[in-house]
């Protein structure tokens, strides 16, 4: 991991994408959150999907500096995309388990696997 940070903020077109030096794991945290990786001449571009409104984005973003920052990676996330206080976003898709879920089911007697 190098001091300087990586960057994710909106671009001038809009759209949400990040800058600076990432390795590995920084890319699976990256597309973990929802970010998508893509060829170009001078490297990678990594940024989120198009048209999925600003709170979409907003809530991908702070979740994606807020896996970083536990990873400890140097995150600079622009303020605008900032969803709710730093620490407080959680995962915008994850999944709630019901109490049922969490007990032992029991066996069938005569079921077939």
């Amino acid at each position: 991991m190098t001091s300087t940070p990586i960057r994710i903020l909106r671009g001038p077109g809009g759209e949400v994408e990040v800058e600076g030096p990432y390795d590995g794991f920084a890319a699976s945290v990256l597309a973990r959150a929802g970010f998508e990786t893509y060829p170009t001449l001078r490297g990678q571009w990594v940024r989120l999907p198009f048209d999925l409104g600003r709170t979409w984005e907003n809530d991908r973003a702070t979740w994606a500096a807020d896996m970083l920052t536990a990873a400890r990676y140097n995150v600079d996330l622009d303020p605008d995309l900032r969803s709710g206080p730093p620490g407080t976003s959680v995962p915008p898709s994850a999944p709630h388990r019901t109490k049922a879920a969490m007990k032992a089911q029991p066996t069938r007697r005569g079921s077939r696997r």
